[in-house]
């Protein structure tokens, strides 16, 4: 059975318009890749609420602090690559310092972005954002979850950051799925008692994907989607630690200061003892090519994710 795609950048896109219309305090901006990011969409309905602010994309996140400081609630979108390396100084100030309302929603992370290559893949992202004070940081699995996180960031007051691929991702819940769901509470996609794979972003499906191969070698894979990296659900990793007899965190970022380091950090102050291992890129940039022959080079597919699986098991 074929699965329903759908691209969380659209999901985005239509999520702000009808935000729009319900808070009128909404801004929007954007740093010349609004056709990308989808924010076009809410352009073209609140054009006056809609700023382009051109391939500055400093400007774009001072601008978005200035605004918030004003009452807006800004969203500022561009690609992973440039809503956070370019502009690390002015975040750290103008916004996580500053405790400032501004959103701000990365698209094309990862390696998913594939014949754009080292260049554009943004692998350190979460790591940079995640170090921040006051920061909250997002990875959604799905258009679903995209959808429900947009609608969290606007209603919740501070400095947030979001990031999604650039591709169409199969759907992991259904249009009416996820109305509880909240910042910093993990979710048990799927239970099981042998090991558990805690994945966010694209890698949540490849996490289900994985657990199916493992069920036929009768291994019972419980998958988390830890959507929401900071603050972390540290009740749910200390649970899978106790109740399962390994773990894996599978993410489309580096290992290092990520999703498996957030997991890592809580298992050490802890004094777990289970088998722990963390699956990303390893300490390298990747080259180009298509996404799937990136993910199965670099050790993500569901069949690297089971393999290593049966190797902690053993």
């Amino acid at each position: 059975m074929s699965k329903v795609m759908e691209n969380p950048r659209s999901a985005y896109g239509e999520t702000l318009v009808e935000l729009g219309k319900k808070y009128p305090n909404l801004v929007v901006l954007d740093a010349d890749l609004s056709k990308s990011t989808k924010t076009i969409m809410f352009a073209k309905r609140y054009p006056d609420r809609f700023f382009e602010m051109g391939i500055a994309e400093a400007n774009m996140i001072s601008t978005a602090a200035g605004l918030a400081s004003c009452g807006k609630i800004s969203f500022a979108s561009t690609f992973a690559v440039f809503a956070t390396g370019r502009v690390y100084d002015q975040i750290r100030m103008d916004i996580a310092y500053s405790n400032a309302n501004v959103k701000i929603f990365a698209t094309h992370g990862g390696i998913s972005v594939g014949k754009d290559g080292a260049s554009h893949q943004m692998i350190e992202d979460i790591a940079l954002m995640r170090v921040l004070p006051n920061m909250v940081v997002f990875a959604p699995s799905d258009a679903t979850q995209t959808r429900r996180i947009v609608e969290r960031m606007a209603t919740k007051y501070g400095p947030m950051y979001a990031r999604v691929g650039r591709a169409s991702a199969p759907l992991i819940y259904k249009k009416d799925d996820l109305k509880d769901i909240k910042i910093g509470k993990g979710i048990t996609t799927k239970d099981g008692d042998d090991i558990s794979i805690i994945a966010c972003g694209t890698m949540v499906d490849y996490a289900l994907d994985t657990r199916k191969l493992l069920s036929k070698e009768g291994i019972k894979a419980r998958v988390i989607d830890m959507h929401t990296i900071k603050p972390i659900d540290k009740k749910l990793v200390l649970k899978c630690a106790k109740e399962t007899n390994a773990m894996l965190t599978a993410e489309e970022h580096s290992v290092i200061g990520g999703l498996g380091s957030a997991v890592s950090e809580i298992l050490a102050e802890k004094g777990c003892s289970c088998k722990f291992r963390r699956m990303g890129i390893q300490d390298m940039f990747c080259e180009s090519g298509e996404p799937k022959d990136l993910f199965a080079k670099y050790g993500l597919s569901a069949y690297h994710i089971a393999k290593t699986a049966k190797e902690l098991l053993k």
